[in-house]
């Protein structure tokens, strides 16, 4: 047995480095004392209907503002979390401070509170990289398993994979088994492509009328090889769709074993670069965050992290003063502020540390467009 697994070992080895041979694809005043949290109170969540039957393709991107007496509304989730990951209950509205192109806004609504999640994993599952019992097609189980197992019985979760196009695996369902069941099927993959931005857009389009708390769980090379869309289109439509990206980006030891030993040509590098920086983008443009993880070890805290920025959040409505509807992107910056002096918020834990955080929101929107 020991040395099957050596021989098997070194196959995976050998099949990487051939790609690599042949150069790869080409293609984020007072103080606030951060307290435990106590659980709120849940309502109960209506149904989720099914989204993955038939796309739904509003007239309006469903990433828009909402419109309420001809006044133009924008919707902010936000999330503040420590440098470990952890969310920062309550923060006062008065420390919030909302920019959009610059411009300060007046909070209409503010409210907090912990929250179920709707989460669809979408998988890149390709023999670009998941080449049976190799060893991306093991951390790629690895990571899309042990997420599953941090859900929730009220957390509703659907599962697509992608390689040419993306296959729906199972539906929306709070029924964990569902999703166990359509991960069977990540035995063997089909096709030697991996086309994320069709994958992507296809995916947040259909969850876009979803009500609530969502987001795409995405597992990826950030490798794409032969989309229909191009990346800057790929950004529109994300940026529209109001869905956040939550990345956790393939083979980072991989690649830096090959690299440190002079193994990995130069296109091949770039391409690798190339491929987290479109994460990265992705993620930061909706309000996610992206995750490189060098060992197994640390899967355990990147889930804990999406799950305490997923549940827990302030959400922020706000009328913007600019009403024109132009259809032009408005950029949003969301910050911290003492309002008695103007200075960035001090948040301290119960021992009075200062604590390091960081704010997660999306940093813009489109503005409808004037029907004529």
């Amino acid at each position: 047995m020991k040395r099957i697994a050596l021989a098997t070992a070194a196959l995976a080895v050998a099949s990487f480095a051939l790609l690599i041979a042949q150069e790869g694809p080409k293609s984020q005043t007072s103080e606030t004392v951060a307290k435990p949290r106590k659980k709120e109170a849940e309502a109960e969540q209506p149904k989720i209907p099914s989204v993955f039957t038939k796309k739904d393709k509003p007239d309006l991107p469903a990433g828009t503002p909402t419109f309420r007496s001809d006044v133009l509304t924008v919707n902010l989730e936000v999330a503040v979390l420590s440098n470990k990951g952890q969310f920062i209950p309550g923060i006062p509205q008065g420390n919030f401070r909302i920019l959009e192109d610059s411009t300060p806004q007046q909070i209409a609504t503010f409210e907090k509170g912990e929250a179920p999640m709707t989460v669809c994993l979408v998988i890149e599952f390709s023999n670009l990289f998941q080449y049976y019992w190799g060893e991306t097609w093991y951390q790629t189980l690895t990571a899309a398993y042990g997420f599953l197992e941090t859900l929730k019985p009220e957390d509703y979760v659907a599962v697509v994979a992608y390689d040419m196009r993306p296959e729906i695996l199972s539906d929306f369902s709070t029924d964990k088994r569902k999703a166990y069941e359509a991960m069977q099927r990540l035995r063997i993959a089909g096709f030697s492509e991996a086309n994320l931005f069709d994958a992507l857009t296809d995916t947040v389009e259909r969850m876009s009328p979803i009500e609530g708390r969502k987001a795409v769980i995405l597992i990826s090379s950030g490798m794409d090889t032969f989309s229909k869309l191009t990346f800057d289109k790929t950004r529109r439509i994300l940026q529209n769709a109001g869905v956040p990206i939550y990345a956790i980006g393939l083979m980072q030891a991989l690649r830096e074993w090959y690299d440190a030993r002079g193994a990995m040509g130069s296109i091949a590098r770039l391409d690798f670069l190339q491929a987290d920086n479109q994460l990265r983008t992705f993620t930061k443009e909706t309000g996610g965050q992206a995750f490189f993880p060098r060992f197994y070890g640390e899967f355990p805290g990147i889930f804990r992290t999406i799950s305490e920025t997923l549940r827990n959040q302030y959400t922020i409505t706000y009328q913007p003063t600019n009403q024109t509807r132009d259809g032009k992107f408005r950029k949003i910056k969301v910050e911290l502020v003492n309002p008695a002096t103007n200075e960035p918020l001090r948040i301290t834990d119960e021992k009075g540390k200062p604590l390091k955080y960081q704010i997660i929101a999306k940093n813009g929107y489109t503005a409808p467009r004037e029907v004529e």
